[in-house]
């Protein structure tokens, strides 16, 4: 038998170009009835940042084909274990800083040896060239007053603006924000970071109580209270989780 006639179906003609044709079998289908009880533990494509409140991954889509501006009303800790994490994902981390001996071994130690993540003074970041094959994240680690950065956020290169505390500037940068996650502050700065972000009186009152590694995560509808925890690679990098530098 050629191998024309082993790959033509029973009474029709071969199919030229397309390769052999496989075994038949019968669609795999369910009523629609069934779907609700599949529950697929899928999420969106991101950086794994921790766990929600039941436990599920928490996933932030911080590479982008858009220009994403996230703040980070936080501690340090966070702020490089995020980092980490993007750099895992394949982005590149340029981090705007004034205090470069605090990222200097997180610099050395990412990316098993390649140069994923590069350290450049305040007013001092390069234009980095982002692409959907090579996606960056700018971290600005400039203090309580950032000045407007040179770098801005745009097509497949995010920036995250990290602040230690509510500072003047810190209304603004949450406004234009399209994520920001805010971590334990105190009873003033948590009624007004309710304010700006419109949270319930619930969301605002456990601002001044999180535990260290607990973020509230915001955008314009979403709310999520996310648990961080260090692996022991990163635990081992940056110590355990917490909230003061």
């Amino acid at each position: 038998m050629s191998t024309a006639d082993r790959s033509a179906p029973t009474g029709g003609r071969p199919r030229r170009g397309f390769g052999l044709i496989g075994p038949r079998r019968d669609r795999h289908t369910i009523p629609s009835g069934d779907l609700d009880a599949l529950g697929l533990p899928v999420g969106d494509d991101g950086t794994v940042i921790g766990v929600d409140a039941q436990g599920r991954p928490a996933v932030l889509g911080i590479n982008r084909p858009t220009p994403y501006e996230v703040t980070l009303v936080g501690g340090l800790w966070t702020a490089q274990v995020l980092a980490l994490r993007a750099a895992a994902t394949g982005a590149r981390i340029a981090v705007e800083t004034g205090r470069a001996q605090v990222w200097t071994s997180l610099a050395q130690a990412a990316g098993g040896g390649q140069p994923c993540v590069s350290l450049h003074d305040v007013g001092r970041v390069p234009p980095q060239g982002a692409s959907a094959g090579s996606p960056v994240v700018v971290i600005r680690d400039c203090g309580m007053r950032p000045p407007r950065g040179r770098v801005v956020s745009g097509p497949w290169q995010s920036v995250v603006t990290l602040l230690p505390y509510l500072s003047p500037v810190a209304p603004r940068l949450m406004r234009k924000s399209a994520l920001v996650g805010v971590q334990r502050v105190s009873p003033d700065e948590a009624a007004q970071v309710g304010r700006i972000m419109s949270l319930s009186t619930a969301e605002t009152q456990a601002l001044s109580t999180l535990a260290d590694g607990v973020t509230l995560w915001c955008t314009d509808r979403d709310r999520q209270f996310v648990m961080t925890q260090g692996t022991d690679a990163e635990s081992g990098l940056l110590g355990s989780a917490r909230r003061m530098d």
